[in-house]
């Protein structure tokens, strides 16, 4: 017994000792930057055309050329920086196609997950989706319209994860970037307000337990880019392309 135990072939665990990983606590500097650039690029601070380097960033964030180096291409992987090797890199123009296919990824995974919160959203997670409305309206008194985006994507937010499914955000938000921009071109006083009777109606639908009418309400709601985006165009023309970058 003794003998096999010796001759015994050793495990690859032996053969390649691993070392212990320590998890990180805060975000990696590469993390850090491509959410500021993130952020701005969607938020429209940073507007389609606009050139943007990797030694200007660097300086301005203290920080060395390789993190922002890898922001740059993540950011370039999604869309939304185009990069000419050895000569400039800009902020992507607005691709129509690119929201048309956001659009319907994010219609599909939100009717499903609205349907998912009518059968089994409980009092919480209504009292839950009733603060945001209401936060919502403040928003909107205040005249506050990056609160206002806020609170809209925690509303959709708040619904999947009231019912059970939080992970598929993190898809929806994943896809549904090329759309906010085109968001934050609409998003006015009117707009505003026509997006929260929206969720108002989503609410209601939820509280009496109608899949079908929560269905229907999303789909509404989630449609109104396509009413919009041609007289978008009209307005800003040279921040839009038809093309993917």
């Amino acid at each position: 017994m003794k003998n096999s135990v010796a001759n015994a072939p050793k495990t690859h665990d032996e053969d390649l000792p691993l070392p212990v990983i320590r998890q990180a606590t805060t975000p990696s500097v590469a993390d850090q930057i491509f959410d500021a650039l993130s952020q701005r690029i969607l938020s429209l601070k940073l507007p389609p055309s606009t050139k943007i380097s990797e030694a200007e960033v660097a300086k301005q964030m203290g920080v060395s050329r390789q993190p922002v180096r890898e922001a740059f291409k993540r950011l370039a992987k999604l869309g939304f920086l185009y990069i000419r090797p050895q000569s400039s890199t800009t902020v992507s123009l607005i691709s129509e196609n690119a929201v048309l296919r956001a659009r319907f990824i994010r219609t599909a995974l939100e009717v499903k997950t609205s349907r998912t919160a009518a059968d089994s959203l409980d009092a919480d997670g209504l009292a839950a989706l009733a603060a945001l409305i209401e936060d919502q309206k403040a928003a909107i008194a205040e005249k506050d319209r990056d609160k206002f985006h806020a609170l809209d994507d925690a509303f959709h937010r708040e619904i999947c994860v009231q019912s059970g499914v939080g992970y598929v955000w993190n898809l929806i938000h994943e896809n549904k970037a090329h759309m906010d921009r085109v968001r934050m071109l609409t998003l006015n006083a009117a707009s505003q307000k026509l997006a929260l009777d929206d969720h108002i109606k989503i609410f209601t639908a939820l509280t009496s337990n109608d899949a079908d009418a929560v269905e229907q309400a999303m789909t509404e709601h989630l449609s109104r880019i396509l009413v919009h985006i041609e007289a978008i165009k009209a307005d800003t023309h040279t921040w839009f392309t038809e093309d993917t970058q």
